[in-house]
């Protein structure tokens, strides 16, 4: 697992698109897991800002988002397929058709979830997954104790969660208690990830995420099995790494390394 510090959540999110362009540049179609939330809101302006300025090419990319909503049709304000036209999907030349998000009112969620990852698997499965991370350590809707094997499956929501997303709610009795998310298995499945943290409330989780033991108590600490898994995090979500100066020493010396 590779550890990227920065002092604020812009620098943040401009080394975490970096990434982002790097993979595209080199594979014009390539396959992106997308998360939703706060926390990615930077890098997806600043993919935006790079295809308005720069040209960056979104024409041939196929996208995955990680989960929605049980109950929240596709056009609800605070269902994740609003948040992704919203967000990105409408600042970029995407083809609507390559998008994918889970649909919140199938009438079959076992299939449903089947074909989720079957699709996958006939893109050629993901290239560059994005993941936030919840302050319980989850990523997707997998929330503590999933399993770390897991699939796209439907998930009941525990109530920190409830209580994270109540804000974008009238009420948090609006929150919808049900999810469809990609699981734990399938997230480790993609060829490269990238995790992006923001905030000293993200401090402990991102702390048990890369120096705690591998748990299902902490589903993101799975990334420590990934081979190619990047964090972009700022000074107050490190604030509780043991071996925060090391981190900051292997990223000043990375760009003198030998290859």
């Amino acid at each position: 697992m590779e550890v990227v510090i920065k002092e604020t959540y812009e620098e943040v999110s401009k080394a975490a698109a970096a990434l982002m362009r790097h993979v595209l540049n080199a594979k014009p179609n390539a396959v992106l897991g997308l998360a939703t939330g706060s926390t990615p809101l930077g890098l997806y302006a600043e993919m935006a800002r790079m295809h308005r300025e720069e040209g960056l090419d979104f024409t041939h990319v196929t996208t995955f988002n990680l989960d929605e909503y049980v109950g929240l049709p596709a056009s609800h304000p605070q269902s994740y397929r609003t948040f992704m036209e919203k967000n990105l999907f409408q600042h970029i030349n995407i083809q609507h058709q390559n998008t994918h998000v889970p649909s919140g009112t199938t009438g079959n969620y076992r299939a449903f979830c089947e074909w989720y990852e079957q699709r996958i698997k006939e893109v050629g499965g993901i290239d560059l997954q994005v993941l936030g991370i919840g302050s319980d350590g989850h990523i997707g809707f997998n929330e503590p104790t999933s399993s770390l094997n897991s699939r796209t499956r439907l998930k009941t929501l525990a109530e920190p969660t409830i209580n994270d997303n109540a804000r974008f709610f009238d009420r948090r009795e609006d929150v919808p208690i049900y999810a469809i998310t990609m699981g734990v298995g399938t997230i480790l499945e993609a060829k490269q990830v990238l995790l992006v943290a923001n905030g000293a409330n993200k401090a402990e989780c991102v702390a048990g995420m890369i120096e705690g033991p591998i748990t299902a108590m902490n589903t993101a600490s799975a990334l420590q099995l990934h081979p190619r898994c990047t964090v972009f995090i700022d000074r107050p979500a490190a604030s509780k790494l043991k071996m925060l100066d090391y981190y900051l020493w292997v990223q000043a010396k990375k760009p003198h390394a030998p290859y």
